[in-house]
């Protein structure tokens, strides 16, 4: 069975999956060695990785990242594809390039394209429903692998209504969707939308807001967190920078920060390395 028809076995279980952000390939890889199922590449992570705007990233950009995270590390990695990079001819291309990295799912949403800066406070502005439904409907005809999965965002429950998001989202669905990422605001539009959509349905939240059975009683399928990770990353070297600033001193032992330092090889994965470097050198060279 191939990572990305597991992959698909998997979130149809009825078990909720909880998928962390990756925006490199040893973040995945520790990901994976903490007991996680899958990694996300976030468009919005990666925009503040490289200090700019997911509006801003080009799909190249996107790829590359993809590539790297695949090439390294096994689990499966579901893309954020934006907008799609453009109108249905350029969704087409980022689903032939997205799919030849590896991943086994994109995600596009219903925004105009070009995605516009102010989506990160909130300003969506949504593209006709029926224009989205040619984008997914093209989407699907792209892949070469119908395992490879289309997942379509909807952000209509806070620009337009609840009701209007999952009639967008049916509409998805009979357009050949795989599954559905929908953003619901209250705890009765949680429990809604799995009874009225019959495909898998996937959230953004923070890994810490329920456990895996209690988004599986509720019927999530995928619950991506796209910030945590980042936030817990940044935050910890900003105050780490403040502290050496303030006190002299980055706020832990140099010899904790060496220990660690050591144990990063390992992560990484270079004792595979390691070992085709001592079979075919010198010793001691």
């Amino acid at each position: 069975m191939s990572k990305r028809s597991e992959f698909r076995r998997r979130i149809n279980s009825g078990q909720a999956m909880l998928v962390p952000l990756a925006l490199d390939p040893l973040a995945a890889r520790s990901a994976a060695a903490a007991g996680f199922e899958a990694v996300y590449l976030s468009g919005g992570a990666l925009g503040y990785r490289y200090a700019v705007s997911e509006a801003l990233l080009t799909l190249t950009e996107l790829c590359d990242v993809a590539r790297l995270v695949t090439r390294r590390c096994e689990l499966p990695l579901i893309v954020d594809g934006g907008v799609g990079f453009g109108d249905a001819v350029h969704l087409t291309r980022a689903v032939w390039d997205v799919e030849a990295t590896g991943a086994v799912a994109i995600e596009i949403e219903d925004q105009v394209a070009p995605k516009r800066v102010s989506h990160h406070r909130g300003v969506e502005h949504l593209i006709p429903k029926q224009e989205m439904v040619a984008k997914i409907e093209h989407a699907v005809a792209a892949r070469s692998d119908p395992d490879f999965m289309i997942i379509a965002r909807t952000g209509a429950v806070a620009n337009e209504s609840f009701d209007a998001a999952i009639d967008r989202a049916q509409a998805y669905v009979a357009a050949g969707a795989d599954a559905i990422l929908l953003m619901p605001t209250d705890e009765e539009q949680w429990r809604s939308a799995p009874r009225q959509l019959d495909v898998p349905l996937v959230a953004f939240s923070s890994l810490a807001t329920r456990s895996v059975e209690a988004w599986s009683e509720l019927g999530w399928s995928i619950i991506l967190d796209p910030f945590s990770a980042q936030v817990l990353a940044e935050r910890a070297v900003a105050e780490a920078y403040r502290a050496l600033g303030r006190d002299g001193d980055l706020g832990l032992p140099v010899t904790e920060i060496m220990a660690g330092y050591r144990q990063l090889s390992a992560a990484a994965g270079l004792d595979e390395l390691y070992d085709i470097e001592r079979a075919t050198t010198e010793p001691g060279t």
